[in-house]
């Protein structure tokens, strides 16, 4: 939708309300709700303002020390939030809604390089530098619950009922059951550009799958968001909510977002040859395997994260590849035109902003080391103690992306830096926490 499209829909009494938004570390869409007519007498042009503790928070929403973006030494100010106009689109399930997406910059005019949307835009710009595109899609996984969100969150995520009652992986009778809600998404979330291949039953109680077309990194990150809020959205109103937790029960799989990853020149795929795949295709593979433990933060950015990779899961727990095999952390894919790499490390926690940014960064390592790819792997990579295999913990993540020299190149000190305080916070919050697990273990018997 363009500014004059909006325009047009204001003019006509369609949309009153433009949504302006930006991406925080979470992935959360945060900002206001701005009327049509300031948006388009003022925001358009001169953008918004937000406190730059949005970027510092954690999940409940308390401010955090050990920043050098925002602190309270330094007041808390201000973020521009400058729309991108190129954002905009209609949100069919939030009636006389439109929304747009923004880009922070600080007071001095520069865009806030620990913003995950200036991540990924720093990694862009170094392959356009090479004269390079990349193309991706994600596929994100989460479980459909009987109850509503406010009636879950009273009953403390306990006693919860999935949508479905026994797995359903490609099922079409079961899932059934839940076809009201999954083709209202399907059929709303183009509306809001959000363009979907397909969704299907996954292999839990009560867990879909979406798949989203391949697409350019950024426009593909705000669709990603876009989505996940949108979701949400359209579930309640069916009176039901959904999680994209990476692993919300020990005893049930969990949710990835695999991601699907070429790279192109104009509109040619550089991965694939008529033979398999190319030196740039086996160099980018080859920086992949070899710094996603220095990235791995990136992929699995919060305390569950790590519960998800656990043997015979269908979440990988090794840093190996081959063609059709589901125990590896990274299978290739497709021929020709669509020959690609699936990163199955990422969950559906993950924020794609910072996952895409990862890979293209840890992929263009490889090349420019010229690494040698591995050969490729054939058997159960769950069982192979030879392999490399993925951070243990968000605390272990943390580190291995602190002492990272590829990952300072490539991001900059500041933003790794920030993100790397915010995985420790994370972590240390989770350690002074007392659990269910251990009232169970102790209460009585210690």
């Amino acid at each position: 939708m363009t500014l004059s499209d909006l325009e047009n829909k204001i003019a006509a009494g369609e949309i009153d309300t433009v949504v302006t938004v930006f991406p925080d570390v979470f992935g959360r869409l945060i900002g206001k709700r701005i009327t049509a007519s300031q948006f388009l007498e003022h925001t358009a042009k001169e953008g918004t303002h937000s406190c730059n503790y949005l970027l510092t928070l954690n999940l409940e929403m308390e401010p955090q020390e050990g920043f050098q973006l925002a602190n309270w030494e330094s007041g808390y100010g201000d973020l521009e939030m400058r729309p991108d106009l190129e954002t905009l689109r209609v949100l069919p399930w939030e009636p006389g809604s439109a929304m747009v997406i923004c880009d922070l910059y600080g007071h001095d005019g520069r865009r806030v390089e620990e913003a995950p949307r200036s991540v990924l835009r720093r990694q862009i710009e170094k392959l356009s530098e090479q004269s390079l595109g990349c193309k991706l899609a994600s596929e994100l996984e989460f479980f459909l619950f009987n109850q509503s969100a406010h009636d879950a969150f009273q009953k403390d995520y306990r006693g919860l009922s999935p949508s479905s009652d026994y797995r359903i992986d490609y099922h079409t009778m079961q899932t059934a059951r839940d076809e009201p809600i999954m083709r209202a998404i399907r059929n709303q979330m183009p509306i809001a550009r959000i363009p979907i291949e397909s969704t299907k039953g996954e292999w839990g109680k009560g867990q879909h799958e979406v798949n989203f077309i391949y697409d350019e990194p950024l426009p593909i990150g705000d669709l990603h968001c876009v989505f996940k809020q949108g979701a949400r959205q359209i579930v309640e109103q069916h009176g039901k909510c959904l999680t994209f937790m990476p692993k919300p029960w020990a005893e049930e799989v969990g949710s990835s977002c695999h991601i699907h990853l070429s790279l192109w020149r104009g509109a040619t795929n550089l991965f694939g040859t008529e033979s398999g795949g190319s030196l740039l295709f086996k160099q980018f593979l080859a920086g992949l395997i070899k710094y996603s433990r220095d990235l791995g933060y990136f992929f699995a950015p919060t305390i569950n994260s790590y519960k998800r990779y656990q043997s015979a899961s269908w979440a990988p727990t090794k840093l190996a590849w081959a063609h059709d095999n589901r125990t590896v952390g990274f299978r290739v894919v497709g021929s020709g035109s669509s020959f690609r790499i699936e990163n199955r490390l990422p969950g559906a926690d993950a924020n794609p902003y910072l996952a895409f940014a990862a890979m293209m960064a840890a992929g263009m390592a490889g090349i420019e080391e010229n690494l040698e790819c591995p050969p490729i792997y054939n058997g159960n990579a769950y069982v192979d103690a030879s392999l490399p295999s993925l951070p243990g913990s968000l605390k272990e993540a943390a580190e291995f992306l602190n002492a990272s020299r590829m990952a300072r190149k490539a991001f900059g000190d500041a933003a790794i830096d920030f993100y790397v305080q915010t995985a420790r916070l994370e972590a240390r919050a989770f350690d002074s926490a007392v659990t269910d697990w251990e009232r169970r273990r102790y209460f009585e018997q210690i």
